[in-house]
């Protein structure tokens, strides 16, 4: 096993294959003095912002439209098993609206907008909104809905890679969270 002073082959390393770990402190520097208004977005998150940004929207969309989806599913349900699937739904309501605030801070934090206009939600929503009145529709439109959000949440945190690691780290919690909603509502499904 090669470290930084012997090479693959347990010979000396070069000094081109020898691997430091150093930071670039010129510029860190520059990045702490430059466009102070930009708050805590330094030159590195580079040409990336502004796409990252339109992204989180999207997301932020779909999770005040799954909002809404299930706190009405929360007040229509009707049926004997209604008051425990009810109160699943009113958890995931609750949980999904955290997850738009976290959406928000961080367009913010981007420099960014967080668009809460209602006139847009349901173009810019990955997910639909749901009007069923039967349990089993409800759970159904719920779990279509988890699995867009997861499927979207794993496509972004792909996109961003390294371009962001600050959203890309709150993209894994969220979709983290979203896959346990899908299970949750899965075994729903299945009883």
């Amino acid at each position: 096993m090669a470290n930084d002073k012997t090479s693959a082959h347990g010979k000396p390393a070069t000094p081109s294959e020898q691997k430091t770990l150093e930071l670039n402190e010129e510029a860190i520097r520059k990045a702490g003095t430059i466009d102070l208004d930009e708050g805590a977005v330094t030159p590195g998150y580079g040409p990336y912002r502004e796409a990252i940004v339109k992204l989180l929207n999207q997301a932020l969309a779909t999770e005040l439209v799954c909002v809404l989806r299930y706190r009405r599913h929360y007040f229509t349900a009707e049926g004997l098993a209604s008051p425990a699937i009810a109160a699943e739904f009113l958890e995931h309501a609750n949980e999904e609206l955290a997850h738009a605030d976290k959406i928000a801070e961080r367009i913010v934090q981007l420099g960014g907008s967080p668009n809460f206009n209602p006139a847009t939600l349901l173009e810019h929503s990955h997910a639909d909104y749901d009007e069923c009145t039967d349990l089993k529709g409800m759970l159904r439109a719920n779990l279509v809905a988890e699995r867009i959000a997861v499927e979207s949440y794993r496509q972004m945190v792909e996109l961003i890679g390294d371009k962001d690691p600050t959203t890309r780290r709150l993209l894994e919690g969220v979709l983290a969270e979203e896959e346990e909603h899908a299970d949750e509502i899965s075994d729903w499904l299945q009883r």
